[in-house]
């Protein structure tokens, strides 16, 4: 399978603001409401994408990519074996599917999906 961009976020210190002016610049819809404290992005075409505050922990603002992959775990084990980090292990995403993110060995942060069968 091809790995395409599936899914992209927005963390954001002010998730209004931020809706305000991507909204302004690109005309994209949001919805508050499917997922509380994490907005979704409706772009008008694929990929979506979500807005959400910076966690305390977290130590910038940043856009955050995801890509498809069929097989998570493999991927994961390949990323620590070939010297990258996981940053996020495979996590639910109920009715959605799981995701992990990862640095590779220069420090760029990836997300990566899998979708629910």
């Amino acid at each position: 399978m091809p790995n395409p961009l599936c899914h992209f976020e927005l963390m954001t210190n002010d998730p209004e603001k931020c809706k305000d002016f991507y909204g302004k610049v690109f005309d994209w819809q949001f919805d508050d409401q499917s997922m509380p404290g994490y907005t979704l992005i409706n772009t008008g075409a694929e990929p979506t994408g979500g807005v959400f505050p910076k966690p305390p922990e977290a130590p910038m603002v940043c856009a955050n990519l995801y890509f498809s992959v069929d097989h998570l775990d493999a991927l994961v084990a390949k990323v620590t074996e070939l010297g990258g980090s996981i940053i996020v292990p495979k996590t639910p995403i109920p009715g959605v599917g799981h995701f992990a993110m990862f640095a590779d060995p220069e420090g760029i942060v990836i997300g990566v999906m899998q979708p629910a069968e």
